[in-house]
């Protein structure tokens, strides 16, 4: 499947060792190379840590290909609502290539 049709859309992208990295889907090739801007990353910290979850600012960033697990849309309107900073989780296991 092309992610051409998500050019110039939000998207969250989980990269094979676990973050989890929202922004505008600027461009993307046959690999699977993406370049986002306005990257955000969201740092979802479980319930046990007393750390607050966080999300990190990072623009403009490009992720090679072999690096992304999932891409896909975001829905802007039930993803501003939330506040990230509140949320906990469990961590996301990294992609074993075999």
């Amino acid at each position: 499947m092309s992610l051409q049709p998500y050019v110039n859309k939000k998207v969250l992208v989980i990269t094979a060792d676990g973050r989890t990295l929202t922004g505008n889907l600027l461009s993307c090739d046959q690999l699977t190379n993406l370049v986002l801007g306005q990257t955000i990353e969201r740092v979802i910290r479980p319930s046990d840590d007393p750390e607050p979850s966080t999300e990190v600012s990072h623009g403009l960033y490009l992720i090679r290909g072999e690096n992304v697990a999932i891409c896909g849309l975001v829905d802007e309107d039930l993803d501003g609502q939330i506040e990230w900073t509140q949320v906990r989780g469990s961590v996301v296991g990294g992609v074993k290539h075999v």
